[in-house]
């Protein structure tokens, strides 16, 4: 079997993607794979460092929403699916996964020409464009919220990296501390605002660490490589306060922390939920609030809090998130709460799913 991965652009898209074919690959070694991409995406790194092959296709930029715009692109798009029928004709592709982005849609009608299986995932609560058409032309389609909307919507979940989809937080914990300098025993706080940081995090986190130290609460504090890193003042007898640029080993983070200050990104979501942390979300306030979206689920199950961006603040989190962290009994329930809503095993259903497809075309 070949299958054609179309989810390029942001790792939101190229992750999932990854896993899948991670996936595919331990079930079956002979599996070929092939991830379609563009010049100006992140999957020119991501792809080859994990051993696949990449196709280069054009780019063309799709709007969110039914825009004017939206009649220029049948025209821009001719090229681009001719490239991405190029592509399954030399693979010989037995099916199509497509994880939104800029590749997806040209490969969903390069598929629907040449009779190929579609398949495909969702990752955020509100569909985009080209997840909305591809869903017209195949009923195998996966979403990572139990209440999505889309045409033949299986809920499925979101592939995880199996460092993070396997990961035993207390069996790891003692190490994943160790590893940032952090004390073993007191509660930790876990803050990032994803790879790229989030100023309204940073400022808030480090204007309320010394009293969370104060209140026997530690924190690790992933700011982003561009910003400025803040000087802790670690006082003997208190627990530290650790700011770091970046974190590359994620499941070590979540293994040390006991809860999360965060944005609400669909992986982000889906990680948390999977190895049962809880987290306070707060959603991105740009775009179009699919953010909220992403969380509200996992925070109605209990395994979470949610807050508004412009309400976030110092007081904020001494009133909402302190209590949480200094209560083991209510952040047992959050964590169970949390791992009963996750999906770790998403990456093989969504297998099950390909499968599904390929003999739903041979029958």
């Amino acid at each position: 079997m070949h299958v054609v991965l179309a989810g390029g652009g942001t790792a939101g898209h190229i992750e999932p993607a990854l896993a899948l074919a991670d996936a595919l690959r331990r079930q079956d070694p002979s599996v070929g794979v092939t991830a379609l991409g563009t010049e100006r995406g992140l999957e020119t790194r991501l792809v080859p460092e994990r051993g696949y092959e990449l196709a280069l296709i054009p780019a063309v930029p799709l709007p969110r929403k039914p825009t004017p715009e939206l009649i220029t692109v049948p025209g821009r798009l001719r090229g681009t699916v001719k490239a991405a029928e190029d592509v399954l004709e030399r693979t010989k592709a037995d099916c199509v996964i497509g994880f939104g982005g800029y590749v997806a849609l040209p490969a969903y009608l390069a598929a629907k020409r040449r009779g190929v299986p579609i398949v495909v995932h969702e990752a955020n609560a509100r569909p985009g464009l080209a997840n909305k058409i591809g869903a017209r032309y195949t009923k195998f389609v996966a979403v990572s919220t139990p209440d999505s909307k889309l045409r033949h919507a299986r809920y499925v979940g979101i592939p995880l990296r199996r460092s993070i989809a396997t990961l035993d937080r207390a069996a790891v914990r003692p190490e994943a501390r160790a590893a940032f300098g952090l004390d073993a025993v007191p509660p930790t706080l876990l803050v990032s605002g994803g790879s790229q940081g989030a100023r309204r995090l940073n400022e808030v986190i480090e204007a309320v660490a010394p009293v969370l130290q104060r209140s026997g609460v530690q924190v690790l504090h992933a700011v982003g490589p561009k910003n400025d890193l803040p000087t802790p003042d670690n006082m003997p007898g208190m627990p530290p306060y650790v700011p770091v640029p970046y974190v590359d080993r994620m499941d070590l983070a979540y293994a040390a922390a006991d809860m999360m200050l965060c944005r609400a990104g669909a992986m982000t979501v889906a990680e948390l939920s999977a190895v049962g942390l809880p987290a306070a979300y707060v959603p991105l306030p740009i775009g179009n609030g699919e953010q909220r979206l992403n969380a509200q689920p996992l925070v109605k199950a209990g395994g979470g809090v949610i807050v508004d961006d412009a309400d976030l603040t110092p007081e904020w989190v001494r009133d909402n998130v302190l209590p949480v962290l200094t209560d083991p009994a209510r952040l047992l329930a959050m964590s169970r709460a949390a791992t009963e809503f996750g999906r770790p095993d998403a990456d093989e259903l969504l297998v099950g799913m390909v499968h599904e497809a390929v003999a739903a075309r041979q029958s």
